[in-house]
């Protein structure tokens, strides 16, 4: 069965290189796993996207969870789905940076972007306008 889930969860203090770390070993374990997805991180919190095979995909979200660089960890979403959105990425990164602020703003409830505050219907809207009109960083 093919999932999505999207999760939220708080970064301890970490640095760009922390990013790319995780970004790097994201795209090398998904790829060997099938699992497909984007990772926003804006405020401090990471919001992630992840799409494959369902027993897959749990095993990957409680590995995350003993990872101490993310902290208070929020399932978002979750929904069987029919088609990958992310289908050609192992995974994508979407930052706050300028060019994406105002798609950020778009989503957000308040003056700042909080994910934990998103309806599951909101967070779907937010990842398909991700991907068409974002730009993704390397």
């Amino acid at each position: 069965m093919l999932i999505r889930l999207i999760y939220a969860s708080r970064a301890r203090s970490m640095g760009p290189m922390d990013i790319k770390d995780i970004l790097a070993s994201s795209r090398r374990n998904n790829t060997r796993l099938g699992v497909t997805g984007a990772l926003c991180l804006s405020n401090g919190i990471f919001l992630q996207c992840l799409e494959g095979d369902r027993m897959v995909v749990n095993t990957l979200y409680h590995r995350i969870l003993q990872d101490a660089r993310h902290h208070d960890p929020a399932i978002l979403d979750f929904q069987e789905i029919v088609s990958r959105q992310f289908g050609a990425w192992s995974m994508g990164l979407v930052s706050t940076v300028v060019d994406n602020q105002a798609l950020f703003l778009k989503y957000a409830t308040g003056a700042q972007f909080d994910p934990y505050e998103m309806r599951p219907e909101t967070l779907r809207a937010f990842f398909t306008e991700l991907m068409n009109n974002t730009r993704w960083l390397a």
